[in-house]
């Protein structure tokens, strides 16, 4: 991942987190969502099943902000992004996430909030999930 021209994070096998944090989000969101990062088995055990978790091998965390996740286009063709955080939330929240993972033993690389980052993916599966703590009941 790139700002300006800077490298600002890397990882090489891994999940790239796309991290939206929502108004309505606090500390039991940044729990549930560290701990399901830390503990989906997506990765491939040695009979080809998704089995594993990222620490089981030896993964990292590439962990990006982006609050147009709460792009909302119901209505009209420019979308409401009035369900995101504000920033201080926001990058409290995120930053948040980033401590909950390192304190399981997930490697995590970030860029830099509110930044135009230039995020490279390898996407090998490929695998994508949508983990939404709101719908954790």
């Amino acid at each position: 991942m790139h700002v300006g021209g800077r490298l600002t994070g890397a990882i090489d096998r891994g999940l790239l987190v796309l991290l939206g944090v929502g108004s309505q989000d606090g500390p039991d969101d940044v729990s549930y969502v560290a701990g399901k990062i830390r503990e989906m088995r997506i990765f491939a055990d040695a009979a080809g099943k998704m089995n594993r978790a990222v620490a089981d091998v030896g993964g990292a965390v590439l962990l990006v902000s982006q609050f147009t996740l709460f792009g909302d286009l119901r209505n009209g063709r420019r979308p409401s992004l009035t369900a995101a955080a504000p920033p201080e939330l926001a990058q409290t929240l995120y930053e948040a996430v980033a401590a909950a993972l390192r304190e399981r033993g997930v490697r995590v690389e970030t860029g830099e909030f509110r930044a135009h980052m230039d995020v490279s993916l390898v996407n090998d599966g490929p695998v994508t999930i949508l983990l939404d703590s709101a719908k954790q009941f």
